[in-house]
């Protein structure tokens, strides 16, 4: 195994763990969630591409199962939001060859925050889409009585969504503008 890969297997087990510690902070208000478990995700999918974001995510979802984080009312539902979603959430790679241009360019921030920012949103959307499906079809027996599971889905989620879009990408041009060698491979 070359060297290359080796660093990023090992970078995509450190952010899979680090994105799992950080989901465990309670960020809760009412049934809204804030999802910051995406920054260090996002953070590797702009550094090393789509599939070591996308691993990550995956092992990060994996580790909430395992270690008896993740809300599973049937298998598929577990399946979905814990695997397929946060697989998703590593969506931000696809930006990974525009940013790295970008910072062999010196382009101006603007530029780049734009790019991380977009990231972010890719990131952050995607893996609400699988959560708002779930929600949906599996948790929308917890729905105020005589709402619509999917409006139940679209309003809670939808929430979870905006809000954490804004705070991961808020929170990650700031951590480029303090340390920008952590987004470079």
């Amino acid at each position: 195994m070359n060297s290359k890969k080796l660093h990023t297997m090992i970078e995509v087990v450190i952010v899979a763990a680090l994105s799992f510690v950080i989901s465990l902070i309670p960020l809760e208000i009412g049934s809204f969630y804030l999802t910051l478990s995406l920054i260090p995700i996002t953070i590797l999918g702009l550094r090393r591409g789509l599939w070591p974001a996308v691993c990550a995510g995956v092992l990060s979802g994996l580790l909430a199962i395992v270690f008896g984080k993740a809300q599973i009312l049937t298998p598929m539902q577990g399946f979905i939001e814990y695997i397929i979603a946060f697989a998703f959430g590593g969506a931000s790679g696809v930006f990974a060859p525009m940013f790295a241009r970008q910072l062999r360019q010196r382009q101006a921030n603007i530029k780049i925050d734009f790019t991380i920012v977009l990231a972010s949103l890719t990131a952050c959307v995607f893996r609400y889409l699988w959560h708002f499906i779930a929600g949906g079809i599996f948790w929308g027996q917890y729905a105020p009585a005589g709402m619509n599971p999917w409006v139940f889905s679209a309003i809670a989620n939808g929430a979870s969504a905006i809000i954490s879009t804004i705070a991961v990408s808020v929170i990650t041009v700031i951590v480029y503008h303090i340390y920008p060698k952590l987004f470079q491979a």
